[in-house]
């Protein structure tokens, strides 16, 4: 269940970031979500602990969540910090 928490979570990540990019032309936006994709990625995988992915997750819970409070724009920044929050969660429930 874990994993499929993570693989949910990244397919988001990317979408995220590939939408920032067709919409506004964000080549940072396309770069950090894959950027943080690949931890999550391999550590649905197996290839690296799992402590690493709660880590990635509590990294973009902090800078989504401090970039909706700043910007005070859901999309996406309010979206993404509760998804991260619902991932970490989840992960530690399952």
């Amino acid at each position: 269940m874990e994993a499929t928490i993570l693989w949910v979570f990244i397919a988001l990540l990317i979408a995220g970031g590939v939408m920032g990019y067709v919409k506004a032309k964000s080549k940072a936006s396309l770069i950090a979500s894959l950027s943080f994709a690949l931890p999550l990625i391999l550590a649905a995988l197996g290839y690296i602990p799992a402590l690493i992915a709660d880590i990635v997750l509590v990294i973009l819970l902090i800078f989504f969540g401090k970039k909706y409070i700043l910007s005070k724009n859901f999309m996406p920044a309010g979206l993404m910090a509760i998804l991260s929050a619902l991932a970490l969660l989840g992960r530690f429930i399952f």
